[in-house]
């Protein structure tokens, strides 16, 4: 069959064979063992339903052992039998061209290149999914295929629950993930509903199907790495031969080492995994690999005293290194950790002084060790840490929630007050009052031509946008304009595209609406083909979480969702080409609610209606909340606009005395 009959197929129409499972994958941890047996007929019985009934005696055995094997039910049979990745746009069967641009999406979060399980669909995270099994995949892109410009695709955590007839001017695919009843929404329940095929982790990007590869955070973390610096340095000292020690080389820690190399300094980043480090290593996003203390110890005071540049992947436990670093008495000056926390006893981070293959041994047979040795090694680990701030060294939590499963842990990460964490979020100290709070974020796009030239053509025409904003722009998002201005300039040299041709940069409203009217215009002319509009769901509005995005939130409402939840409403309406809404994301299943879209512009009159309506709203809802929470740089952000829309009218705050409040008798 050709590439598209495959996809207008959907469901085979006779049961393909089974195919073995590749041994050269990489392979999800296998999930916990968590059903009854009652509960394990049902998730046969669910995954069934997707199949003929004369198919059923054959796949129930199948599926049984996939359950009993992985902990979920892949149908690893069923995957389609093309490569996966990014296509040309024209390449995609498909009746409209928004709905090509979603396939397109959708292959390239799979694409062996950019996902971390691509065989379990999962893209990053561990446990972020696209869809739950190769049935949802294979239905959604026929369905998407035979989709009309008046009809909406609904998904309900992966499953494709049918094309419904709306309007023109309605969401091609609305997406939910894991949206669980609040009683409902512990580990424990995404592990149990997961396994029973009802629900599924969409990470952030991942189930919005807006992941680019470890480029749509490399640019945050090097803001973020940046920014730190700036923070600790000495006036007139720079980066160069300075330590930034971090953990994590999977799909999304995968950005931190080429994040270093952009920010000049001498990059650390312990990695468990061989295959993780060693993918990496290939991909040119870290520039060495060593499985060695002596050897990295003595490799790093060379880079010391010679003032390098160079990012390195240790293979092996980020808290041997904390600790030997403090015992050869080796400055770290920024520390942080990107390890797949939020999700702590499947795989998202492993204990010290046990190998791998024994960590994921424990993880299938001896659970509650596993989580004995992980919340051990948390504590050795906020140990060591502080060992290092005490020295000097500036520690911040990376919204991986270290400080959060550290304190639960035991380990010694709190406050005085013993509510707050002893050292800061990166949200806290520098990407809230620099970036979000001014509705500066990561705002990204994708060249659906998938040709390198129609890439190179936006980002020139991205950086001539923002040279001419910057030219008029005030004092206080000066710095935030020149680092994105270096950051365009330099993003082709610095090699940032994996999967599709794709590129991301920090701009706020006028920046993200000015942009995306030249490359309408740019399409309009025949210059460049169609562009997908995106960004990360970590931004100024599109996600509450109250350890991260919306940890510089201080009047009590972080924990609250409302944002989120009002940020996909407003986007489904004003003209998003899809939207989404996800329980977890980042910081763990039960402690984030965040959203996305995706945008299709194809050179249209309609599009640049839709791109001004929707990118306005999109970034000030979240100015306007933040302003509402009493934030100076959101304050000064929302007047701005208001003064630049009549029509934008927001609630402003009130300050209140201090000494009115001390005074009170409470």
């Amino acid at each position: 069959m050709t590439f598209e009959q495959e996809i207008k197929q959907g469901i085979p129409s006779e049961l393909p064979a089974a195919k073995p499972y590749p041994l050269d994958a990489n392979r999800a941890p296998k999930r916990k063992d968590i059903l009854t047996s009652e509960e394990k007929q049902l998730a046969v019985r669910n995954a069934l339903r997707y199949f003929p009934k004369e198919w059923h005696q054959e796949l129930a055995v199948e599926f049984a052992q996939e359950l009993k094997d992985f902990g979920r039910i892949y149908m690893y049979r069923f995957k389609p039998s093309y490569f996966m990745k990014a296509r040309p746009i024209s390449d995609y069967p498909a009746k409209c061209q928004q709905a090509a641009a979603i396939m397109l999406m959708i292959d390239n979060n799979l694409d062996p290149a950019v996902a971390q399980h691509p065989e379990e669909l999962i893209t990053y995270g561990g446990n972020g999914a696209v869809f739950q099994n190769w049935a949802q995949y294979l239905l959604a892109m026929k369905y998407l295929s035979e989709m009309e410009s008046d009809q909406t695709l609904h998904l309900y955590s992966g499953h494709p629950m049918g094309l419904f007839p709306s309007s023109e001017d309605a969401p091609r695919v609305v997406v939910t993930n894991g949206m669980m009843i609040p009683n409902y929404s512990q580990p424990d329940d995404w592990e149990k509903f997961n396994a029973l095929g009802v629900t599924q982790y969409g990470q952030m990007t991942a189930g919005s199907f807006m992941y680019i590869g470890p480029q749509g955070i490399v640019h945050g973390t090097t803001i973020t790495v940046m920014n730190a610096f700036r923070k600790v340095l000495n006036k007139g000292e720079n980066p160069q031969g300075k330590i930034f020690l971090t953990a994590g080389l999977g799909g999304m820690s995968g950005a931190q080492p080429k994040a270093g190399n952009i920010a000049n300094c001498i990059t650390v980043c312990a990695e468990v995994n061989p295959k993780a480090a060693t993918k990496r290593h290939q991909q040119g996003w870290v520039d060495e690999l060593i499985d060695n203390m002596d050897e990295l110890v003595a490799r790093v005071r060379t880079a010391q005293a010679n003032d390098e540049v160079v990012s390195i992947a240790f293979i092996g436990n980020v808290v041997d290194v904390w600790e030997t670093f403090f015992e050869q008495d080796i400055f770290v000056h920024l520390g942080s950790d990107q390890t797949s926390l939020h999700n702590p006893w499947s795989g998202g981070y492993y204990p010290v002084d046990i190998s791998y293959e024994e960590s994921n041994r424990l993880i299938r047979e001896e659970p509650e060790v596993f989580k004995e040795k992980v919340q051990a090694t948390l504590k050795r680990h906020a140990d060591a840490v502080k060992k290092h701030t005490a020295r000097g060294t500036y520690f911040f939590d990376y919204g991986n929630a270290f400080l959060l499963e550290a304190s639960r842990a035991g380990g010694d990460v709190m406050a005085e007050n013993g509510i707050d964490f002893k050292y800061p979020s990166y949200v806290q100290d520098i990407l809230g009052p620099m970036c979000f709070d001014y509705g500066f974020g990561p705002f990204r796009w994708v060249c659906t031509s998938g040709n390198p030239d129609d890439l190179d053509k936006t980002d020139a025409i991205a950086a001539r946008i923002l040279n001419k904003i910057m030219a008029e722009s005030p004092e206080e998002i000066q710095q935030q304009m020149q680092d994105n201005i270096t950051w365009i300039n330099d993003a082709k040299q610095n090699k940032l595209v994996v999967g599709s041709q794709a590129r991301i940069l920090y701009a706020d409203a006028q920046g993200r609406m000015e942009i995306a009217k030249a490359f309408n215009d740019a399409i309009n002319s025949g210059e460049i083909g169609p562009v997908v509009l995106g960004r990360d769901h970590h931004d100024v509005s599109g996600t509450d979480s109250p350890f991260r995005e919306t940890s510089n939130i201080y009047d009590g409402s972080r924990f609250t969702a409302d944002m989120a939840i009002h940020n996909v409403i407003g986007d489904s309406f004003r003209g998003a080409t899809w939207v989404s809404i996800h329980n977890g994301g980042g910081v763990g299943w039960g402690e984030v609610t965040n959203g996305g879209f995706g945008m299709l512009l194809d050179g249209s009159s309609d599009a640049e209606r839709r791109l001004k309506s929707m990118l306005l709203f999109d970034v000030n809802n979240g100015i306007a909340r933040r302003s509402w929470a009493r934030n100076e740089e959101a304050n000064f952000a929302i007047k701005r606009e208001m003064e630049r829309t009549p029509k934008l009218r927001v609630t402003l705050p009130n300050t209140v005395e201090e000494d009115i409040l001390n005074n009170l008798s409470l």
